[in-house]
């Protein structure tokens, strides 16, 4: 009323009340921002995830120079077989204080998801891998479980072990079975190897940080700070190798085969 029938007041109460209306216009288009730009943040990451499946190392192109069978016509010499597919996730829940971590995705079966697939973040970092999943959600064992176990190699010597956790310092991880006569070097990057079943090669690990000995292998065992901030991981994705299955199965039938061969020969 005071603003109405004074104009003094009126001017300095619209003033007010513009000023307050500025404010609270301005929280409005932040929050609209935040929002819109999650929202655009995912959909950065779902066409990332489109042409991450595109790249060249997601096939594998047979080799065509020799056949066993005569007479075979090759339709496509060129032809590409696919060997990774990627899928995007959102990370619903995440723990790093225990000795067995893990992460749950809002994907599961009936996106595709199954057990031992590659988990990865945003960045192509190691995560973890599928160990579990319902129709709509699944669970990574986390790089920070103590019954981790990831084929790990020297990006610049070439040279393979395998990444373990000891349940301690989320910022550490160690690499085995590195011989000492193997040149390695604080800072030096550590990979996925080519020898993995369930992460494509040359997926970034993290880099060592401490070089120290395995007295009960007398190999090194080296200290490595994971990539992936495990406390803030948003954004993953789940990596599927479509002939991991062929290459398990070969594994078994050869072990079965060479045992009903010593058997045979005793």
């Amino acid at each position: 009323m005071l603003f109405n029938y004074n104009r003094f007041h009126r001017t300095v109460g619209l003033g007010m009340a513009n000023q307050f209306t500025g404010v609270i216009n301005t929280q409005v288009d932040r929050l609209d921002d935040y929002f819109h730009q999650g929202e655009e943040n995912k959909r950065v990451h779902r066409m990332n995830d489109s042409l991450l499946n595109l790249l060249k190392s997601n096939f594998s192109i047979p080799d065509t120079g020799q056949k066993a069978v005569a007479d075979t016509i090759l339709v496509d010499s060129v032809k590409k077989v696919r060997r990774y597919y990627w899928l995007d996730a959102k990370v619903v829940y995440n723990t790093i204080n225990f000795e067995r971590n893990y992460l749950q995705l809002d994907r599961g079966s009936k996106y595709g998801i199954k057990d031992n697939m590659a988990v990865l973040s945003s960045d192509g970092a190691v995560v973890g891998v599928i160990v579990n999943e319902s129709p709509n959600f699944s669970q990574v064992m986390s790089l920070l479980h103590v019954q981790s176990s990831v084929s790990a190699s020297l990006k610049n010597a070439g040279e393979s072990g395998r990444i373990k956790w000891d349940g301690k310092d989320p910022k550490a991880v160690y690499l085995e079975g590195i011989p000492k006569n193997v040149p390695v070097k604080i800072g030096d990057t550590v990979v996925t190897s080519k020898y993995s079943y369930n992460f494509p090669p040359d997926k970034l690990i993290g880099t060592i940080s401490g070089i120290g000995n395995d007295p009960a292998t007398g190999f090194y065992l080296l200290k490595v700070r994971p990539a992936v901030n495990f406390n803030n991981v948003q954004q993953v994705f789940v990596v599927d190798n479509l002939q991991r299955e062929e290459q398990v199965q070969l594994e078994k039938d050869t072990e079965k085969k060479i045992e009903q061969q010593k058997r045979t020969t005793k």
